[in-house]
């Protein structure tokens, strides 16, 4: 199911005990545009805290509840290592949540996004493969955050085409399928959606996304409408007109 980015921000995460806070943002990675972290909010019960969560600690979002379950405790998060998340998050940093928690980091490969959640980790060592202790500390570049990518203008091989608006996330594995771009600058009222497969660079300095298309292409494209779900015909339509393989 594709979800707006937008749209989960909000969604309380329940422990397995308890309420632990609320989604406010995504770390996602820009090579493979798959969703590392879910940031969370703790809110009063830990004095405004935020904390990361890896997919593979929760289960599809519950549109009623407006919850995401996750299989953690509530003491678990409580005495996970304290991590700045409105600064680069390293891959030290990323190792030792790992490991506070009990799984291998998605580096090894497991457990795979999308599998259903694993069952309540207990603490064991976990390092990160790095090359040094000045490597391990640095930010990674390829570690985005989907609130701070928003509003990024979208840079075609031949000049902009509007800013990024929103994305769209399939929670069956936790990867975003396509960025909704509003191109209302250049022409009146027409938002059209970017597979990340046509994404060649996230610049953090500029606040631009380069893509490989050109601006007619994506003018061209399949109308996307917000108020509507994204549908198979949708796109079938989609892939079809810009010759990308589908990914179901």
């Amino acid at each position: 199911m594709l979800w707006n980015a937008s749209n989960l921000t909000g969604y309380a995460i329940e422990a397995t005990d308890g309420s632990i806070g609320s989604v406010v943002d995504f770390l996602f990675d820009d090579r493979e545009w798959t969703i590392r972290w879910l940031v969370v909010d703790t809110g009063i019960w830990l004095s405004g805290r935020k904390v990361l969560l890896p997919p593979q600690a929760v289960a599809t979002p519950e549109v009623p509840q407006r919850a995401i379950p996750a299989n953690v405790t509530m003491q678990q998060v409580k005495d996970s290592p304290e991590i700045d998340t409105d600064t680069p998050v390293s891959r030290h940093h990323e190792g030792s949540l790992y490991g506070h928690y009990g799984w291998e980091p998605y580096w090894v490969g497991y457990p795979p996004v999308g599998a259903g959640l694993a069952p309540i980790p207990q603490p064991v060592e976990t390092t990160p493969p790095i090359t040094g202790e000045d490597e391990a500390d640095e930010g990674d570049p390829h570690l985005r955050s989907t609130g701070e990518v928003t509003g990024y203008y979208i840079r075609a091989k031949d000049g902009d085409i509007g800013h990024v608006e929103e994305f769209l996330i399939d929670s069956d594995n936790w990867t975003i399928r396509y960025i909704v771009v509003d191109t209302r600058n250049w022409w009146p009222g027409k938002k059209v959606l970017i597979a990340p497969r046509a994404v060649t660079r996230v610049d953090w300095a500029e606040e631009t996304v380069d893509v490989e298309l050109t601006r007619d292409q994506v003018k061209n494209a399949p109308e996307y409408d917000p108020t509507q779900a994204v549908s198979r015909l949708y796109e079938e339509r989609y892939y079809g007109y810009y010759g990308y393989p589908r990914y179901w």
